[in-house]
């Protein structure tokens, strides 16, 4: 089942479907909010910066995510518009929780958006990078790659 997607949609309105998308686990849809040509950043990602570019490699982020077990919640959304009619930053929570091992979390995320014709062409995304690896358990191999880094 996709997500509905139209040339019309506002900025909000795509930002709210791509946040609840998520919350409602429909990862195999959620790439279709976005352009062809889209870019996504994570810039504080670790241990180094992101970017996935092009609504495939999208695609591949979102199902590789659907094979993780976590379930997201999101509450405390907040969409501000700006001066550009085409950019808006959405703030939000998430109770997260894992569901093989039942434990929760919380992690607060920050995305600065450009949505044009109804889909996504650029976001920013700002997120607590150390508290979702270690949801998922992959704080040692974050930890040790950083260290090589660092060495």
């Amino acid at each position: 089942m996709g997500i509905s997607t139209s040339e019309s949609a506002s900025p909000r309105d795509v930002a709210e479907r791509l946040i609840n998308g998520i919350s409602q686990q429909r990862w195999q849809a959620l790439h279709e909010l976005y352009a062809r040509d889209a870019l996504v950043e994570y810039p504080f990602a670790l241990p180094v910066p992101t970017r996935l570019e092009g609504r495939e490699a999208i695609r591949r982020y979102f199902s590789a995510v659907a094979r993780m077990p976590l379930e997201l919640r999101a509450r405390n959304i907040t969409v501000h518009e700006t001066g550009d009619p085409e950019v808006i930053v959405a703030e939000w929570d998430y109770d997260g929780l894992v569901t093989t091992t039942g434990r929760s979390f919380q992690v607060s995320n920050i995305q600065v958006s450009r949505v044009r014709d109804g889909q996504i062409v650029a976001s920013r995304d700002y997120h607590n990078h150390p508290v979702l690896a270690d949801a998922a358990a992959q704080r040692p191999a974050l930890l040790a790659a950083l260290a090589r880094q660092a060495g």
